[in-house]
């Protein structure tokens, strides 16, 4: 049974949800995709990050659509206009790696045309991989990440299936880093997407994605929207970063509104306790239903503290 609450919150993803799922059957599946994902790396030299600062982003593209009603009704014509200035904004921005989510495959409901790699080509980034987890024949699209840097060790996943609502996941890729003089490091880095409708599916995500990262090691930076707030009951943000050990900058302050329609922060970024926070900044541009997150992450060299920002980070 579908709640007032969720219908006021959610009514119209809700519908076209109903509409689109009558006119085509998702294929979903549990485990880590082999096909629906892909990585493209352009010849290129710089294979390391060697920088003490290193510049992230998450942004939900919601599908090339900007602030339109859905990309069912707008032309390929309009949807590459905007992905146009999102490439130009990405570019102005300068971020290393970006986290894309809701970012399409050539799909019919949105131009026909791969946006990712239309993204990475006008923004200047000639690494990409992307991972549809939600597909059929009349859309394909998922998470994304693009990167300046090499990508290795590329994971497509996507959830266990989670009807009536469609597929979510996330893609997962190492970037080297030598963020000061010694060994450079092997750093985990993730675009994620959360379940919009039921707390219940988007504390099981959490899980998921918290499980495959134990086992990993690595230093980690965890984006995407997660559909959820600080604040909400679930507490879903908060219960991923007790869990996997992670930090998030001022995750109980005012003024960091991602989510226009609701004017609530379910664009997050997470990272290792190992690492810290330099600057963090919610962009005002608008380019889709979601704004843009921006953080600058150092590294100290072991033992040292000293990040601008550091005590403005709240660790679990």
């Amino acid at each position: 049974m579908i709640t007032n609450r969720l219908l006021k919150r959610h009514g119209l993803r809700i519908i076209l949800f109903f509409v689109t799922t009558l006119c085509s059957m998702q294929i979903a599946c549990s485990s880590v995709l082999l096909a629906g994902g892909q990585l493209i790396q352009a010849n290129i030299t710089p294979a390391i990050a060697n920088r003490p600062i290193l510049k992230v982003m998450t942004l939900n593209i919601a599908h090339g659509r900007k602030d339109g009603l859905n990309q069912l009704f707008i032309g390929a014509g309009t949807i590459r206009n905007n992905l146009g200035e999102i490439a130009a904004f990405l570019d102005k921005t300068g971020a290393d790696v970006v986290a894309l989510q809701e970012a399409d495959a050539p799909s019919l409901w949105s131009g026909n045309f791969d946006h990712v790699a239309l993204l990475a080509e006008q923004a200047g980034y000639p690494i990409f991989a992307s991972s549809n987890q939600a597909s059929s024949w009349f859309f394909s699209y998922g998470t994304a990440l693009l990167s300046r840097v090499s990508l290795s060790g590329v994971v497509h996943h996507t959830f266990r299936p989670s009807p009536p609502t469609m597929s979510k996941g996330y893609t997962l890729g190492q970037i080297v880093w030598r963020p000061h003089t010694g060994e450079p490091v092997l750093v985990d880095i993730v675009s994620v997407h959360l379940d919009f409708s039921r707390k219940s599916v988007r504390e099981q995500q959490a899980a998921e994605l918290s499980d495959t990262l134990a086992g990993r090691g690595n230093p980690v930076i965890i984006m995407g929207d997660f559909n959820s707030d600080w604040f909400a009951d679930e507490e879903v943000v908060r219960a991923l970063a007790e869990r996997a050990g992670l930090q998030v900058f001022q995750p109980e302050a005012a003024g960091f509104t991602t989510y226009r329609s609701s004017a609530r922060r379910f664009d997050w970024i997470l990272i290792s306790k190992q690492l810290e926070f330099v600057s963090f900044e919610v962009m005002p541009d608008i380019l889709s239903d979601h704004f843009a997150v921006v953080a600058e992450i150092a590294m100290p060299p072991s033992g040292e503290t000293g990040g601008a920002l550091q005590g403005d980070a709240q660790s679990y």
